[in-house]
């Protein structure tokens, strides 16, 4: 069972994921650039791209809590960190590969 931060602003909500679970669900290259990232963490927005999340959680057979935080007053600091954007790993060709 995971345990995983929900931040919600006046505005909008994140849930907070590590990207090693995004690639271990093998859905890091399908989180649109409204979720942030910073660090080894994904935040994942709230109306699109926590459901893809959710959707390959279900579909793997595995569970989460919410720890819920709300601010009512104040707008998030998750909206200054970098936009989420997915870059593939580079394939490494050595010489042998290449014959």
């Amino acid at each position: 069972m995971y345990k995983l931060h929900f931040y919600e602003d006046p505005g909008h909500g994140w849930l907070k994921v590590p990207k090693a679970l995004l690639r271990l669900l093998e859905i890091e290259d399908q989180i649109s650039a409204y979720s942030y990232q910073r660090g080894d963490f994904a935040y994942l927005e709230e109306d699109c791209d926590y459901s893809t999340f959710q959707a390959a959680m279900n579909k793997t057979g595995r569970e989460f809590d919410l720890i819920n935080h709300v601010s009512r007053e104040r707008s998030s600091k998750i909206r200054s960190y970098e936009h989420y954007s997915y870059k593939a790993p580079k394939c490494q060709f050595t010489r042998e590969m290449q014959l």
